[in-house]
């Protein structure tokens, strides 16, 4: 306990520790904190589903006809019809053959590159990737090739290293969107080297499933490359507004993580209403209703960074919803995060590991729900705050 308690105190010291804060009532676009309405700047809720009529519609449903758990693993007796008919409509959503569920976005990343991958084989990852890519990897025992981040030629002289000593299948990992940047990944590059150098390629698109491109279905769109894509991992609780995770991919791939993958095999499936409510979020996203509010989160977040710009904030190649405000070190970043969060905004300061040493950032998300005016107000109080925060 003494070296625990020890560990807890030394991050307390450095300004590392994190803490739990508790939000009463719906997710949205504003939220109450210890009693305090807050303008919500921190949510994953992109497009404001985690609260919409037809998915809480769909959710109550499925409860009342299914009951609120599936009492066992799909391998066991949790596979229940929800599941197989969410999994279609998915599959059909991301143009592949085929769909899993996963319990989680770590769950899936851990499972799908546990239960694919080996010694024989060889994963190049981006190095920016997220946290359960790379404990995915880990889990994998693969050889993993770390390349500079969105950086098509790192990755092909790696390519060109590795080649003479190849003996198992290639797979390019990669963020479709990252997470505490906000950029997008350079697919259409990513998938001209996996085809000249024989390689799978792979996304985790948590934050762009819903959002990004024409229809909402993702960073391939968007980049105009979804049916190369080979494995198509992402989220349900970010722009879908539910939770959970999914792999659409071929037949072929998904029976074999039926067969090998053990966070799928050994986990209690999701509830069934958790199925029945990703599907309700897919008839918003494929709806006119979807188109306008992917138009009105474009909208939004141009209001915002353009007043953080012009304010002199640094907001890296931020391309998406996801906007960070580089703020540096540790202590400037957690002191601009507890001002605004007294001026009525809640945004979280981000350090290591999450983040490089030295690039602390406040991460602002930005919801189709929010309103622009006072998106306009917030950006000016974050520049006002930073600024302060560097002097």
């Amino acid at each position: 306990m003494e070296r625990w308690r020890k560990k807890l105190d030394d991050l307390t010291r450095q300004n590392m520790r994190r803490s739990l804060r508790t939000v009463a009532g719906m997710q949205g676009p504003h939220v109450s904190l210890d009693g305090r309405e807050l303008l919500m700047l921190c949510s994953n809720n992109y497009l404001g589903l985690a609260s919409h009529p037809h998915l809480i519609e769909a959710a109550t449903r499925a409860t009342v006809d299914y009951g609120v758990g599936s009492s066992g693993s799909r391998l066991i007796s949790g596979s229940m019809e929800l599941h197989a008919d969410f999994e279609a409509r998915l599959a059909s959503f991301k143009s592949t053959e085929a769909a899993l569920l996963f319990n989680s976005g770590y769950a899936a990343n851990n499972g799908i590159l546990q239960g694919l991958f080996g010694p024989d084989d060889v994963i190049f990852s981006d190095e920016l990737n997220h946290a359960s890519i790379i404990d995915g990897c880990r889990l994998s025992k693969a050889r993993t090739v770390v390349y500079k981040h969105a950086d098509p030629e790192s990755l092909e002289s790696l390519m060109i290293t590795e080649q003479p000593k190849r003996r198992g299948r290639w797979v390019i990992v990669t963020d479709g969107v990252f997470s505490m940047d906000g950029d997008i990944a350079p697919l259409a590059e990513l998938v001209s080297l996996k085809g000249r150098y024989d390689a799978l390629l792979m996304i985790d698109d948590a934050h762009g499933t819903g959002v990004l491109g024409a229809t909402g279905r993702g960073s391939g769109e968007h980049c105009g490359c979804l049916h190369q894509i080979d494995l198509h991992m992402g989220t349900l609780g970010k722009g879908l507004g539910c939770f959970g995770a999914y792999l659409a991919s071929s037949q072929v791939v998904i029976d074999t993580l039926v067969n090998s993958s053990r966070s799928f095999i050994f986990s209690t499936s999701l509830p069934p209403a958790l199925p029945a409510t990703a599907m309700a979020a897919l008839d918003v996203v494929e709806s006119e209703e979807g188109a306008r509010l992917r138009q009105q989160l474009r909208s939004n977040r141009q209001v915002f960074i353009e007043k953080l710009v012009a304010g002199g904030c640094d907001i890296g190649e931020s391309e998406t919803q996801i906007v960070p405000v580089i703020t540096g070190d540790p202590v400037s970043t957690m002191q601009s995060a507890g001002k605004l969060l007294e001026a009525g905004i809640f945004i979280q300061g981000i350090r290591p590991p999450t983040v490089p040493d030295g690039q602390c950032r406040l991460r602002g998300t930005i919801m189709a729900t929010h309103d622009p005016t006072q998106l306009e107000a917030a950006a000016e109080k974050i520049v006002a705050t930073v600024d302060k925060g560097r002097k």
